[in-house]
């Protein structure tokens, strides 16, 4: 084989990772998985070189797409994602995939339409355009079922109560969630994206305004009576995101043994305070403070009264409202840390909150941001090390692909950003935070000290 050929190249990682997977399962004494079955939960997908031998095989297989397709064809591809989008929108926001659980052999698009109440043959349109990319089978002429992909948009409750519970129908449905969060307020505010970025819309600072008429921030706007079903829809998402990373990333992200008994840790802009709830059973000789804003606190007191109630009274963990645009109450803690808070904020309001939390730090102070970090498209020798002959560094699709994807959300409905190394540390060093280092891995955790 020429090894210098990036086409043979790229086939010899699908081809050494394909059978590292068949392996692998083999070792289990299972098979791998199939596209045509519903998704089911396996031994195997936690395994960390399960998961790094399909990540090369899905960047390869991107790039050996682009490299051997026409680019006419690539375009005709990419262009109409859109149709996509709007695909996965309606059978999730219809409860399609619902509506076919317990269906192995499939529903005619008559018994589906009796269901959702929308004529057939468009359903029938739009289920043949997804099984066609591989979401859905169509088993029989206008027949169709569910298989691995589309079985995971089924949503918690049963289907019959879906339609009358628009505010809760997305608990416990992260996957269906995100989904219906991309395909609807994402979605609309990507179309006017270039025409805010041309600067052709003055007065809307993001396109999200743009897109819907309103100067109100994402937040606020959620908080609007007709909205609130889409913020529990965003809530149930970003809680399936938050749970997709092991709590092993934070017990490791830094040596909380070393910090002294009594040594405080504040939680900044914690939520309900799930992670200080990780850190509290893991470290008992730290005291805590999650801190968020007063409405946030109120339904944090309340999953701390039915999670670990003696955390609260013991004085262990103290629940504080606060705001981190004004002024941090906090003074000279041991550590501030932050979980994917920045990424919401442009570089001008990202100093104001590092400031506040620069005003109270001691010379001993850490801050600790849990965040992803940006890789580049090219060579980078502060980036991890280089994937195989001739991937992207980043990866393409499977990792730089997502994040990439997530900086242009960002942007769109916050003016908001993703990262890179470069950018954490020149952030810190105008707020006057000194880079201490990182600790890689799935959610790096970067760490400063007070400069």
């Amino acid at each position: 084989m020429a090894t210098d050929s990036p086409l043979l190249a790229l086939a010899a990682i699908i081809s050494s990772g394909a059978r590292t997977l068949e392996d692998a399962y083999a070792q289990k004494g299972h098979t791998f998985p199939s596209l045509n079955e519903p998704f089911s939960p396996g031994p195997l997908d936690a395994d960390k070189d399960v998961g790094d031998a399909a990540r090369l095989i899905v960047a390869a297989a991107h790039q050996i797409i682009a490299t051997v397709r026409a680019p006419l064809d690539t375009f005709q591809d990419y262009a109409p994602a859109v149709y996509m989008t709007s695909s996965l929108g309606f059978v999730n926001d219809a409860d399609i995939a619902d509506a076919l659980k317990d269906q192995p052999q499939g529903l005619h698009v008559n018994d589906i339409s009796k269901k959702i109440n929308v004529d057939p043959v468009k359903i029938a349109r739009i289920l043949r355009y997804l099984a066609s990319r591989h979401v859905f089978r169509e088993v029989a002429p206008n027949v169709f079922a569910n298989n691995r992909l589309s079985s995971f948009l089924i949503k918690a409750l049963p289907f019959e109560e879906l339609q009358s519970k628009p505010t809760t129908k997305y608990e416990g449905a992260p996957a269906a969630a995100f989904v219906g969060h991309l395909a609807d307020e994402a979605s609309k505010t990507a179309l006017v994206a270039s025409a805010h970025l041309r600067n052709e819309t003055e007065g809307y600072d993001t396109a999200f305004n743009l897109a819907y008429k309103t100067k109100k921030t994402l937040w606020e706007w959620y908080k609007e009576p007709e909205n609130q079903w889409r913020g529990s829809r965003f809530t149930a998402c970003m809680a399936g995101a938050g749970d997709h990373f092991p709590p092993s990333i934070f017990i490791n992200g830094y040596d909380w043994k070393a910090l002294k008994e009594g040594s405080v840790v504040v939680d900044v802009g914690g939520s309900l305070g799930g992670l200080t709830l990780v850190l509290a059973k893991q470290f008992p000789h730290l005291k805590y403070v999650v801190q968020d804003l007063a409405p946030v606190i109120v339904d944090t007191k309340k999953f701390w009264a039915d999670t670990a109630p003696e955390l609260i009274s013991s004085g262990r963990v103290t629940l504080q409202a606060q705001d981190f645009f004004e002024p941090q109450t906090v003074k000279q803690a041991s550590v501030y840390y932050m979980r994917f808070i920045l990424h919401d904020w442009p570089d001008s309001t990202s100093e104001k909150i590092l400031n506040h939390l620069r005003a109270a730090a001691g010379s001993n102070t850490k801050l600790i941001l849990f965040d992803s970090i940006m890789p580049l498209a090219c060579p980078d020798a502060a980036g991890p090390p280089p994937p195989p002959f001739p991937l992207l560094p980043n990866l393409g699709l499977p990792f730089g692909g997502f994040l990439t994807m997530m900086d242009l959300h960002m942007l769109n409905m916050m003016n908001g950003q993703e990262r890179t190394f470069a950018q954490f540390v020149e952030l810190g060093a105008r707020t006057g935070w000194k880079f201490e280092g990182v600790k890689p891995g799935m959610l790096p955790a970067l760490v400063f000290t007070a400069a």
